[in-house]
């Protein structure tokens, strides 16, 4: 493989990457602070796009004005699906939770095949996500551009907010003992309904960068880049936000590199990618930057 090739397929993984992290962030902060690991948050990433096609298409909004719309939408609708479907089993056997979760999933994506339709659509893409950049031999999209530098721009802002704010101390107070923050007086519903919006609205972004890089918008559209997203936050350590990103980032670099060294078995990305998972689980099942957690009776 040329080098120029080389560079290529690492632009591709990092562009690839970025928008995994952005999803497995909100795996990770939902099972940080609840231990639940929120299998409807592929879901949630598949609705952000059709806002964005429904705001431009029907309501004519501008592109921009679309955007804003459609991660409010979703964020919306993540958390009065915690509010919903979580909140009342908040002190129910775990098990209950990870229940209603798939069940959550499997709703909202049937309800988009009723409201949306079953058939593909396009999302409009504006002048500016279509260019392509020269640089020698290396052809880059703006989306790939988009991809890393909105991505880079969120995460650095949910770190500010999760570090440096008294909402994140909240979140961390309770991501470590939920009861004893009760009693410190924190609002952790509050608390919990920010996480999920938080969390939803990057799933929004991730959403929204997907279907202008990969313009079709179909149901189902969530369900593998939900499980890559969750294999990443796995990876990187679940529960870790930092970790979440780095492993991320590796997914996506790991996809694209399998793909191009190995041209002939690129058909099976997928399977190589749950390998991963295996490997992880089985070596080092905290993940890289994951520590252990002694479980609750």
């Amino acid at each position: 493989m040329s080098l120029n090739l080389f560079l290529q397929n690492v632009a591709n993984g990092l562009s690839l990457g970025s928008l995994y992290a952005l999803i497995a962030i909100g795996y990770t902060m939902v099972y940080g602070i609840l231990r639940l690991i929120n299998f409807a948050h592929g879901e949630i990433f598949m609705l952000a796009p059709y806002f964005l096609y429904f705001g431009v298409l029907i309501f004519h909004l501008p592109w921009w004005a679309s955007i804003i719309v459609a991660i409010a939408l979703t964020a919306t609708t993540g958390m009065l699906s915690e509010r919903i479907a979580y909140k009342p089993l908040r002190d129910a056997p775990r098990i209950s939770v990870l229940i209603s979760a798939i069940g959550v999933s499997f709703f909202l994506q049937n309800l988009a095949i009723v409201v949306f339709s079953g058939i593909p659509k396009s999302v409009h893409r504006p002048e500016f996500f279509t260019r392509l950049y020269q640089f020698g031999e290396i052809r880059i999209q703006s989306t790939l551009f988009a991809s890393i530098i909105v991505s880079s721009i969120f995460l650095t802002l949910l770190l500010y907010v999760v570090y440096r704010t008294k909402t994140g101390l909240a979140m961390r107070a309770i991501s470590t003992d939920i009861e004893t923050s009760r009693l410190m007086a924190v609002d952790v519903n509050r608390a919990v309904s920010i996480t999920f919006i938080i969390g939803s609205a990057l799933a929004a972004v991730g959403g929204i960068l997907w279907g202008l890089r990969f313009p079709q918008l179909f149901p189902t559209m969530g369900m593998i880049p939900g499980l890559k997203a969750f294999i990443a936050a796995v990876v990187g350590g679940i529960g870790n936000i930092p970790g979440a990103m780095l492993g991320g980032l590796i997914l996506g670099m790991t996809e694209i590199l399998f793909v191009a060294f190995l041209p002939a078995v690129s058909g099976y990305r997928d399977a190589f990618v749950f390998l991963i998972l295996i490997l992880i689980l089985l070596f080092k099942p905290d993940g890289i930057l994951g520590k252990k957690v002694q479980e609750k009776v």
